[in-house]
């Protein structure tokens, strides 16, 4: 099911290769396209974005499948509701309380630093963004029920897909013996499914060049200091929040901490590379394992948190919009920035862990606080940087918490 220890280690080898591969073509490239037409530099730039591209979707075939069948027998081997209920109450509340510090996080930075402050861009006359970003609670709560389950993983809602899982997984286990044959049935289609994962990461280090080489060449190397201050205070704000999970992670497994963090190391090396935690996701679910998680821990928690734990982008979300409203010199007093803090607490649930879906919820942010949208504008071109950061964020908030879950019900093995 799984790759040996020293082929994982030669396949993070060879995604490093690809990544400075990649930018070092990127930057030839780049240098290339000086003064000629954008229409033709694309044309050129095709095969690259395909590689990444076939990689992503691959990913994307199997997230949603995936999803359900571990997360069905997750819930199903459980055994009972109040199992399941307290697992998911103890999940939950380690969710709700990295939520609220990576929000708070970003907008205390944000705060500190001012990196709109210098911008003083003036107020447009009217908004140029798309107003269907916006979300209002009643959008939002209704989105989260799949009208059919074949529509929501057709689409990747990821959400939608927990919501009927978790429902599915308590009815199995409900019917005893007869729901048996179910679940053996999905843990081995979620088996053949991990074996298919190992396949298609073999494919990640040509999938990180394409990548790596097509961000480079669009905006050059100019991208890392155009907005480097922004970058850079948001990638302190990234370790802060590393530090602070690290330390709460510690307080429950001790030294067991640092192993953790060489399991995940792969994991979080495709996020970082390909800007999506979601491309993370199968082979996380294969290394917290092997670092002794229980299986019907991870099959329960790490599903969950693909849809209310994404901690990378919940700091972004605050860093962002209130970046906006500095440069466009809009003063927020403190009650409006808590109850922006606490709008995004909901609003950030259920987003996928695919590229640049923060953009959206910020923009619905943006919108409901009166900050022109355009304002998205000015992140556009330093996002896939941005992105990157978030991505493996998000996988380490996961890691960690299916971790303390696992500890806290006395199943962490090792």
């Amino acid at each position: 099911m799984s790759t040996t220890p020293n082929k994982s280690n030669r396949l993070t080898l060879y995604i490093i290769i690809a990544m400075v591969a990649g930018i070092g073509l990127g930057f030839i490239l780049n240098s290339y396209f000086a003064g000629r037409p954008a229409a033709s530099n694309d044309k050129i730039l095709e095969p690259f974005y395909l590689l990444a591209d076939i990689f992503l979707r691959l990913i994307k075939m199997i997230v949603a499948p995936l999803v359900f069948t571990t997360l069905v027998v997750g819930v199903a081997k459980q055994g009972s509701l109040k199992t399941v209920g307290r697992i998911g109450g103890k999940t939950m509340l380690w969710f709700i309380g990295g939520s609220f510090v990576s929000l708070a996080l970003g907008m205390l930075l944000v705060n500190f630093f001012q990196p709109g402050a210098g911008m003083h861009l003036p107020i447009p006359a009217t908004t140029t963004a798309t107003q269907q970003a916006s979300l209002s609670v009643c959008d939002f709560i209704t989105h989260i029920f799949p009208t059919s389950l074949i529509d929501a993983m057709a689409k990747n809602e990821i959400l939608q897909v927990v919501v009927f899982s978790l429902f599915f997984g308590v009815a199995t286990a409900a019917l005893g013996e007869k729901g048996d044959i179910v679940i053996r049935a999905l843990d081995a289609i979620a088996h053949v499914i991990l074996k298919m994962t190992g396949y298609i990461m073999n494919f990640a280090p040509v999938a990180v060049f394409g990548a790596m080489t097509v961000v480079i060449a669009r905006q050059g190397l100019g991208i890392l200091s155009t907005y480097s201050m922004f970058i850079g205070e948001f990638y302190l704000g990234l370790f802060i929040l590393l530090a602070i999970l690290l330390f709460a992670t510690w307080l429950f497994i001790r030294n067991r901490t640092l192993n953790l963090l060489r399991h995940i190391k792969e994991p979080t090396l495709v996020a970082f590379s390909t800007n999506s935690s979601e491309a993370a996701f199968p082979k996380l679910m294969v290394e917290l394992e092997r670092f002794g998680c229980d299986e019907k821990v991870v099959s329960f928690v790490l599903p969950l948190g693909y849809s209310f734990n994404l901690a990378g982008s919940m700091m972004y979300m605050t860093f962002a919009s209130l970046f906006i409203a500095q440069s466009y010199g809009i003063h927020l007093d403190t009650g409006t920035q808590i109850s922006m803090l606490l709008v995004l607490m909901l609003t950030s649930k259920g987003i996928a862990g695919v590229p640049r879906a923060s953009l959206v919820v910020v923009a619905a942010t943006l919108a409901t606080f009166k900050i022109p949208e355009a304002g998205l504008a000015l992140l556009l071109g330093i996002d896939p940087l941005l992105d990157m950061g978030r991505a493996s964020m998000n996988v380490v908030g996961n890691s960690v918490a299916t971790a303390v879950v696992c500890k806290w019900e006395n199943s962490l093995k090792g």
